[in-house]
């Protein structure tokens, strides 16, 4: 065998053994951020822009805001919206911020994965089966 083809082999056999090496939870944890982006980018970016700074004083930031401390919370502005002021880092905001009904609770729990993996200093998925109870108990 040739030492490229040698190379090559070796190169493939290591990524192999990588991807092997996950586990199911991060195999999943992976998936939920793929799907979270596009739910993210679809739903979310317009007001909180692609990498979540927010719009000026229009829209709150989601990267590097304090409101990501209360996940339950985030998790029930996401699905039924807000009216009214909220604060975020210390500055009023006063735009409403539509419901996304039409989220499953798994949508809701890949997207709420997704953001606080990129923005919340996470390194885990957050499971529907916990997102579930929640969204019940914040039914309006």
């Amino acid at each position: 065998m040739n030492r490229c083809l040698s190379g090559l082999v070796g190169i493939l056999f290591v990524s192999i053994s990588l991807v092997s090496c996950q586990t199911d939870e991060e195999i999943k944890r992976q998936r939920y951020i793929t799907e979270g982006i596009l739910i993210f980018k679809n739903n979310c970016a317009n007001c909180h822009q692609d990498k979540g700074q927010g719009v000026a004083s229009l829209y709150p930031p989601i990267a590097g805001s304090d409101y990501l401390r209360d996940k339950k919370s985030v998790i029930c502005l996401i699905r039924y919206g807000q009216q009214g002021k909220i604060v975020v880092n210390g500055k009023v905001y006063n735009r409403p911020m539509p419901a996304q009904p039409q989220l499953s609770d798994l949508e809701v729990a890949e997207l709420i994965t997704y953001m606080y993996n990129e923005w919340g200093g996470e390194t885990k998925l957050t499971n529907v089966k916990d997102v579930t109870p929640i969204l019940n108990a914040c039914k309006k």
